[in-house]
């Protein structure tokens, strides 16, 4: 990863508003309080992994605030997935407070209000993932925000050992790569939140919990069939369209939404695939169960805010850019 910041180099008049910036830069902008005064210290390194932003930031306690201002201001539809690594963090979003602990796990959201208060010196690594991506594996992130989850658990153990070892790995992932390794660590990460879902005082009863995870497997394995709607889709998993629609619904969104969705996210993954550069949009969209291109364009940017073109050529760019060091 690269270093864009360290304090050390900078005089200490200059150091908050330095710091304030650079991070607004690499994260999301922020209100931001230092602890310590203008004798505040950190550093900040920066990476990329396929779809996914990473930054690597350790600092002296502080506080950082995502205001409803800074939200006017935003122009990105990113969520934010934090390890922290040592330390002492307070979180505060959706009416929920946490305190977290090294190897711990969490999810914010850019889009509402939150806090975060470092109480001790700290180091984390912050991973911006495009909501999407997370959206449509864990549905409505609202009930996850401000919930870190802990490495006693072994999916969450596996997935953060997993994100702790990026940033000493990084440069050596061409983008093909590490394209495909961002999906596993979206997936990994997902199991993990998941896992809470299905335990914490959020969850669905065991039994819906499984009839919406054969749905959406039933629905997965059958994408690239045109003909699959929501009725084929409920029939395949043995339930209504009724109750289909009122699992779904638990997560904010309906059966044929679902099923939209996921052709979309499909779509748009083998776009930004380096290795299916040579197949044409028609072919991938035609693949993926769509069958009028007009439709697929405009469902695609009304989804993403761009145009098939324009998200492949937003990618290819983006892998030609040389590769970052350590």
């Amino acid at each position: 990863m690269k270093v864009v910041l360290s304090t050390d180099d900078v005089h200490v008049r200059d150091r908050l508003s330095l710091w304030r910036e650079r991070v607004s830069e690499a994260a999301i902008a922020h209100d931001f309080d230092s602890h310590v005064g203008q004798e505040f210290r950190g550093t900040i390194s920066v990476g990329k992994l396929g779809v996914l932003d990473l930054t690597l930031m350790e600092s002296d306690p502080c506080v950082v605030r995502r205001t409803d201002q800074c939200i006017a201001r935003a122009t990105d539809d990113d969520v934010l997935l934090i390890l922290q690594l040592n330390g002492s963090l307070i979180l505060h979003q959706d009416g929920r407070d946490a305190a977290t602990q090294p190897n711990d796990l969490f999810l914010l959201d850019p889009y509402r209000p939150f806090s975060v208060e470092v109480t001790q010196s700290m180091s984390v690594l912050l991973v911006k993932a495009p909501r999407w991506e997370l959206q449509g594996r864990l549905g409505d992130m609202s009930l996850l925000t401000a919930r870190p989850i802990t490495s006693s658990e072994p999916m969450t153990a596996l997935a953060s050992g997993f994100l702790a070892m990026l940033p000493n790995r990084l440069c050596a992932l061409d983008a093909a790569t590490g394209a495909k390794v961002a999906q596993h660590v979206l997936d990994l990460v997902s199991l993990a939140f998941g896992r809470q879902l299905q335990t914490g005082d959020v969850a669905l009863s065991s039994s819906r919990m499984t009839t919406l995870v054969r749905l959406k497997a039933m629905i997965e394995a059958r994408l690239c069939d045109p003909g699959l709607r929501p009725a084929r889709a409920a029939e395949a998993a043995g339930i209504s369209v009724r109750y289909a629609n009122a699992l779904l619904g638990h997560e904010g969104t309906s059966l044929e939404r679902f099923i939209m969705l996921r052709r979309l996210v499909h779509c748009r993954r083998a776009l930004e695939d380096p290795t299916q550069a040579n197949r044409t949009i028609s072919d991938i969209a035609y693949s993926l169960g769509f069958s009028d291109m007009s439709h697929f364009t405009r469902r695609f940017k009304g989804q993403f805010g761009c145009s098939p073109s324009a998200c492949r050529q937003q990618a290819l760019t983006a892998s030609l850019v040389p590769e970052q060091g350590a």
